[in-house]
């Protein structure tokens, strides 16, 4: 956990993030709502490809501009609320994951309207949960070893994602094996050898604690990897026009810069969602199954990311508890609906703030930096699209050795609570879902505490949710009954 000496606050901006109170300075604070964005500014790019490149039931598509425009606009402005109302340094854009399940699993049974109706009226329902108190009593209600675990957990997931979408570790396809080291366990290709180099750098830099050492590794590694692009020509992974596929290839963003700096944002989409639409199309009983699997998803995918996040930062209680979380959850319950209303899909709070924290930031003034920079990028999306994943994954596999370090405090001779824990931690990179590593921590450890006859150290909320979560993990099966 970071260590943090505290001063007494100088100013009246000092004073309104806690900056000195947490042991941190202006400095810090804008460096990490740098780390922030560039860590995960991929997204403006990303979601538009997820939701902007899917046809829905009508076989209407949103378009690639209108998406990474509204993207851009939902994330600057739920960014930068979250910095002012949750005074935490937490960013906020669409989910990754949800954003999946909205084009894949809801869009081609309605219209986008219908779909992101839906997600506008997961988002209000979440929004209730938060203003009743209900969301952060069930917070309140998870044993400190188990949230300490999500931390590690999480740790490990985006650690995991950095590989992954930097084509170091990739999906086999075929055979018992399902992943593998670069292409045939071969480490081939000159953007993987940039995301080596990348990750090198920015390992010895946090080794050494340059300050910035985060940033200047994905500024670096991007630099290094324009000239690569530059010599050797290497283009993308995908080829979209033509279909072809170039292993050795550059994942999401070729990194040359672009013809064009500067364009002009389309947000023709925000207000394009239909609130009960959704219910005509597929009727009441699966559209509340809907609604209640994005729920449980956004619900505690942000749970986790503040749990792993505050805890990496050193802001949580002795109970491993965030100081005014209520805040924080609002904001977060507020951004799902502004993401249906953009249809940009639901916005949640991003475990890549982890970058951010990394770097210092303690406050919610490095999440205003980190949103004002997603509102320039609506004017500069050219630019972002410079960055390639093998340029700003490094980050998160260092952060997620970071989060990981947690795991010191849980107590393995106790199997009441090491086994849940393991299968939190476990099940977050091997499902890729934070959501699925959490219900099966919270069902296992419930279950556990039932066969021991020790069912009351069980909160009862706990017990609520562990149920809640056997009807998430069955949501296949009661599905296929009811049709």
């Amino acid at each position: 956990m970071a260590q943090r000496t505290v001063t007494t606050p100088t100013s009246r901006l000092d004073r309104y993030f806690f900056i000195s109170t947490r042991g941190s300075t202006v400095e810090r604070e804008i460096r990490g709502g740098l780390a922030t964005f560039f860590t995960m500014a991929y997204i403006v790019v990303l979601n538009p490809i997820i939701i902007g490149t899917v046809a829905d039931q009508d076989g209407a598509f949103l378009g690639v501009p209108t998406v990474a425009a509204a993207t851009a606009l939902v994330a600057g402005v739920m960014t930068i609320a979250m910095g002012v109302i949750g005074k935490y340094p937490f960013a906020i854009a669409a989910g990754l994951g949800l954003n999946a399940f909205v084009a894949f699993g809801i869009a081609s049974r309605m219209s986008w309207a219908d779909a992101m109706g839906l997600v506008v009226l997961e988002g209000l329902v979440i929004t209730v949960l938060v203003l009743t108190g209900f969301r952060t009593a069930v917070f309140h209600a998870i044993p400190p070893p188990l949230k300490t675990a999500i931390g590690v957990g999480i740790g490990l997931f985006i650690a995991l994602i950095g590989f992954v979408d930097a084509g170091f570790v990739r999906r086999t396809g075929v055979g018992p094996v399902p992943v593998e080291l670069g292409v045939a366990t071969q480490l081939r290709g000159w953007p993987t050898l940039v995301f080596v180099l990348g990750l090198l750098l920015t390992i010895v830099l946090v080794v050494r604690k340059v300050k910035g050492a985060i940033l200047i590794g994905i500024l670096a590694t991007t630099v290094i990897a324009i000239i690569v692009e530059a010599i050797a020509d290497i283009g993308p992974a995908f080829n979209p026009v033509d279909g072809t596929v170039n292993p050795v290839g550059w994942q999401l963003n070729v990194p040359a810069l672009p013809d064009e700096i500067v364009s002009t944002p389309d947000l023709s989409l925000l207000g394009q969602f239909s609130l009960f639409g959704g219910f005509a199309e597929v009727g009441v009983v699966t559209a509340l199954l809907i609604v209640f699997t994005l729920m449980l998803a956004d619900f505690f995918d942000t749970m986790g990311t503040v749990v792993g996040v505050g805890g990496e930062a050193g802001l949580l209680d002795e109970n491993r508890n965030l100081p005014g979380i209520d805040r924080v959850l609002l904001v977060d319950s507020v951004a799902a609906v502004a993401g249906g209303a953009a249809s940009t899909s639901s916005n949640t709070t991003y475990i890549e703030s982890a970058a951010g924290v990394g770097e210092g930031a303690r406050t919610g003034l490095a999440s205003v930096v980190t949103g004002a920079l997603f509102l320039v990028a609506m004017l500069f999306t050219p630019l972002v699209t410079v960055i390639p994943y093998e340029a700003a994954t490094p980050a998160l596999v260092v952060v997620g050795f970071l989060m990981f370090a947690q795991i010191r405090t849980i107590d393995i001779g106790d199997y009441a609570i090491a086994i849940p824990a393991f299968l939190t931690i476990v099940l977050m990179p091997f499902t890729y879902s934070i959501t699925n590593g959490i219900g099966a921590g919270f069902v296992s450890y419930a279950i556990i505490k039932l066969a021991q006859g020790r069912a009351r150290e069980v909160h009862p909320l706990l017990w609520i949710v562990a149920a809640l979560f056997v009807v998430y993990f069955a949501v296949g099966p009661i599905q296929d009954l009811i049709a």
